[in-house]
């Protein structure tokens, strides 16, 4: 019930990968830079840090992981400012840096890099603040992200599994040993930091049925116990449908759905995820007729920001979480505690067909006749999606094969953020 009430949340990708701030996708540096030679992150690399060896590589960044001015305090209340209902961290990306103090592995931030309890101390602020607490986990994907195989590199020294993976060859199927530690590294966030939702990332199908299946069981019968309510999200078809609620990365779906569903997308306009020197910001606008789409469709919104290693929020992140705070504030309403109408909205814009991520955003402008709805109680919401001048006309209404009663209409326009 209460991610149906609350339809939006923030998320961090904070790791590691802040250090270099480089690349199109900053999470995925690390696996092209041991990969391919001639890659723009290889290249980058010994150019900022030095050249690989078999001792100098990607772990030897996070020394430079500071976090000094990190304060989950400020982070939760500019979250909350921004209309968020649910926040949380990336507890472990696919470069198996762990953001909280684990009995599995010395690579973590309680340890080295930051040397503090990432996970627990945001547990404490967002919980403070009145958010419910996600975590997200990528750690089934550790397993191939890196060369362990590879002597010339670090990756192969079996010093630095901790971080870099088990040793394997090329191809070969996940061990016990590894299956056990991402299994008892969930447990372990559970029983320790008591998170509402546990986001997942693609290959939690690579992990054997039962572990999921316990791992499942687990999460749901102990929230059964302390009488809460908590969700699981999974990529493409991981998960049995039913067993949680399923993720589209950068997607969304183009029509109403029986089923909700949730969508990941970045505050910044390439899908860095996190941080990078070079970023430019989705504008709010953008973001809210996302977010007002998705809601008419039964979905929800998990917006991403990336912070600086510093541990600060990028000035140019800050000004559109408030901007879309401000529209919020203001129109909320027609966001929180609603439910889709029998028909999402009208309007030319098309969003094109489903397909195994959903319709990719990323081009879509919408016009003043794209009209998004949705209902509490007995008031149906039409959210225009760009500012109609003086005129606004909603031709659903006036449709004879829609029989409806209309008491109460209340008109939004997400194309200005204060209007």
């Amino acid at each position: 019930k209460w991610l149906q009430e609350g339809k939006f949340g923030i998320y961090t990708h904070w790791g590691i990968y802040a250090v270099h701030a480089h690349g199109s996708n900053t999470t995925w540096y690390s696996f092209a830079l041991y990969r391919d030679p001639n890659s723009d992150a290889r290249k980058h690399f010994e150019r900022t840090f030095g050249p690989l060896t078999p001792d100098f590589g990607y772990k030897d960044l996070i020394p430079k992981f500071t976090a000094e001015k990190f304060n989950p305090d400020e982070w939760a209340e500019l979250f909350k400012k921004a209309g968020a209902k649910f926040a949380g961290p990336v507890a472990e990306h696919h470069d198996g840096f762990a953001m909280w103090d684990t009995k599995y592995s010395e690579w973590n931030a309680a340890k080295m890099g930051p040397k503090r309890d990432i996970v627990g101390e945001l547990e404490k602020a967002y919980k403070k603040a009145g958010m419910k607490y996600l975590t997200a986990f990528h750690h089934a994907a550790n397993w191939f992200f890196f060369p362990v195989w590879d002597k010339r590199y670090d990756t192969g020294d079996p010093k630095y599994s901790g971080l870099y993976g088990q040793p394997h060859k090329p191809g070969e199927k996940r061990n016990q040993a590894f299956i056990d530690e991402w299994y008892g590294k969930i447990i372990e966030v559970i029983d320790k930091y008591d998170p509402d939702f546990i986001w997942f990332d693609f290959a939690l199908d690579a992990i054997p049925e039962g572990y999921v299946k316990d791992f499942l069981a687990y999460y749901y019968n102990k929230a059964l116990e302390e009488g809460k309510e908590v969700i699981v999200s999974y990529k493409q078809h991981d998960l049995v449908p039913g067993a949680g609620i399923r993720d589209l990365e950068l997607g969304q779906e183009h029509t109403l759905t029986y089923n909700d569903w949730i969508t990941d997308t970045s505050i910044d306009d390439r899908g860095a995820w996190g941080y990078a020197e070079d970023l430019t910001f989705k504008t709010p606008n953008r973001i809210i007729d996302n977010l007002v789409d998705r809601v008419s469709k039964n979905g929800y919104l998990l917006l991403n920001v990336g912070p600086k290693p510093d541990g600060t929020i990028p000035e140019g992140a800050k000004k559109v979480l408030l901007e879309i705070g401000s529209w919020l504030n203001m129109n909320g309403e027609a966001i929180y505690g609603t439910t889709p109408w029998f028909i999402a909205g009208e309007g030319p814009t098309k969003l094109g067909k489903a397909n195994e991520t959903g319709f990719n955003e990323e081009n879509v402008v919408y016009t003043p006749e794209d009209i998004r709805f949705t209902v509490k109680g007995d008031v149906l919401y039409a959210t225009f999606l760009d500012w109609p001048g003086k005129k606004a006309v909603i031709k659903t209404l006036r449709d004879n094969s829609i029989k409806i009663n209309v008491k109460s209409a209340i008109a939004l326009f997400s194309g200005c953020t204060y209007g």
